[in-house]
């Protein structure tokens, strides 16, 4: 070792500004030619999808070992994979927030500083974490890369058993082994360039003993909640695919402060509707009806690849010779829920013949229960009304208004929903013009989150307002344990004080 007079060694987060460090160290381990070197991108995607996994080893100031790892659902790697597999192709699409095993990528420790154990210390974080997240187990493929050596005597079950009794020697599942893990199978083709370990690898295990089975009780929800809300500037796009390049821009800002919602406005699609702008109104919604499906696919993708839940704005679709104004809740599990839009305005109606959904329902998410009422919906309280009862806690709307007043009517309607249904109300609304789309000529908005008015809430329940008329996205984190604390020890209780004696509200279907 280079460096015998070491000051501090301590275990942190791993950080995309030590990425410089690590490309070095990478390029100094794996000098042999190995295939195994990670990118700035890599980094990146897993900083954002499980940043806890992620940590370094520092000795002074130093970086000189890093330790990566995703979370996974036992049936993926519980048989043979490989892991090309395991890791979606290095992509890590794979990585599951709701998976119940942690799954090590990468270990590795600089040359110049092995032999201090510092490998250890990392390994013993990736076990608290394993505690801490309840995951059943750690798992990963272990290389074995003495085997060559005795490949022509012994079969890979019986060098194994040699290592496992000390009697040789292999620098990678020996220290497997002293760690608790234990080989829970042989696998071949794993990493299919590892000559050293003949193509084989052992599928190492530590069980968490802490570890406790999901129960049909769902775990305590998340008390802050960060919500995302994108104020969209309508503009001409020619494709699909030149859409979702803007849309994909800002569900990764969005996502890149660790937000679990993102919000996109109602009818944000429209700018598609130029293509058939040689059709009558009626029919060139229709048109754009034609992407629907495929609008929601490609969010829930995104979705997944930036792991936040996506509440699609709205969108045009057919159904059974009717058309309706719906969006999608598209969850970062990979789920989705769609809703609809109850009362369509006379212009929705006149110009293009909308006709009325009928399913009105809150959502559970891994982080609250939710609402979603589209524009001109937001303006009858009786739909949220029956929302707060199944007990939503955040509603968000999506809206699309021409003029200033239009707007005032949304967003004054919005505020009075927060304070009488005490929820939160998040509201996303898109800004310019369509010049060449018939019937979306001019957009207002200001997009913005609304509380309760009470004490521990702004006086005046605005939580955050965007820059009207702006392209811009607002990032805010509402706190649900002020809700608790409201219907119980606030100033008024609407929800509690209501005099069901007189009259009630009740949704038919």
């Amino acid at each position: 070792m280079e460096n015998q007079n070491i000051g501090k060694i301590q275990v942190r987060p791993l950080q995309i500004e030590d990425y410089g460090q690590l490309a070095q160290s990478f390029r100094r381990v794996y000098s042999d030619g190995s295939d195994v070197f990670w990118t700035h991108e890599q980094i990146e995607t897993l900083l954002r999808i499980f940043p806890e996994g992620q940590v370094v080893t520092v000795a002074d100031d130093k970086i000189v070992g890093c330790a990566l790892s995703i979370i996974v659902d036992y049936d993926l790697v519980k048989g043979d994979h490989t892991y090309a597999k395991v890791t979606g192709n290095e992509t890590f699409c794979t990585h599951n927030p709701k998976g119940n095993i942690l799954y090590g990528i990468e270990v590795f420790i600089h040359p110049d500083y092995r032999g201090l154990r510092l490998a250890r210390r990392m390994y013993e974080y990736r076990k608290e974490l394993c505690e801490k997240l309840n995951l059943k187990a750690i798992m990963f493929g272990g290389r074995i890369p003495n085997y060559h050596k005795y490949a022509d005597r012994m079969r890979p079950k019986e060098y194994i058993e040699q290592v496992r009794k000390r009697e040789i020697y292999d620098p990678v599942l020996t220290f497997q082994l002293s760690n608790d893990f234990h080989v829970r199978k042989v696998m071949t083709n794993y990493l299919p360039n590892d000559e050293e370990s003949k193509h084989y690898a052992c599928l190492l295990q530590w069980d968490n003993i802490y570890y406790q089975p999901e129960t049909a009780e769902p775990l305590p929800a998340k008390t802050t909640v960060r919500v995302g809300l994108v104020q969209w500037q309508m503009r001409g796009y020619r494709t699909i695919d030149d859409l979702f390049e803007q849309i994909e821009f800002f569900v990764d800002a969005v996502s890149g402060y660790k937000s679990d919602f993102i919000l996109f406005p109602e009818y944000f699609n429209a700018p598609l509707m130029a293509e058939f702008n040689n059709l009558s109104e009626s029919q060139a919604i229709r048109g754009l009806a034609g992407y629907t499906d495929e609008i929601r696919d490609r969010f829930l993708q995104l979705a997944i690849s930036y792991n936040i839940n996506i509440i699609t704005g709205s969108m045009p679709l057919q159904r059974d010779g009717n058309l309706y104004n719906v969006g999608f809740l598209c969850r970062r599990d990979g789920s989705y829920e769609m809703y609809e839009k109850i009362h369509v305005t006379p212009d929705e109606t006149k110009s293009w013949g909308l006709s009325g959904g009928s399913m009105l329902k809150t959502f559970d998410t891994d982080c609250a229960k939710i609402g979603v009422l589209i524009c001109y919906d937001v303006e009858f309280p009786e739909l949220s009304r029956i929302m707060a009862d199944q007990g939503m806690q955040i509603l968000f709307v999506p809206y699309l208004t021409d003029t200033q007043n239009a707007y005032s009517r949304v967003r004054v309607c919005a505020q009075a929903r927060a304070i009488e249904n005490e929820c939160f109300v998040v509201i996303a609304g898109s800004v310019g013009n369509l010049p060449r789309v018939h019937n979306m000529d001019i957009q207002y908005a200001q997009s913005g989150v609304f509380t309760p008015c009470d004490f521990a809430f702004p006086t005046d329940g605005r939580r955050a307002e965007a820059t009207p008329n702006t392209e811009m996205i607002l990032v805010s984190d509402v706190d649900l344990d002020l809700l608790s604390e409201l219907h119980t020890y606030g100033g008024v209780r609407n929800l509690k004080d209501r005099r069901r004696d007189l009259y009630e509200v009740r949704f038919k279907r």
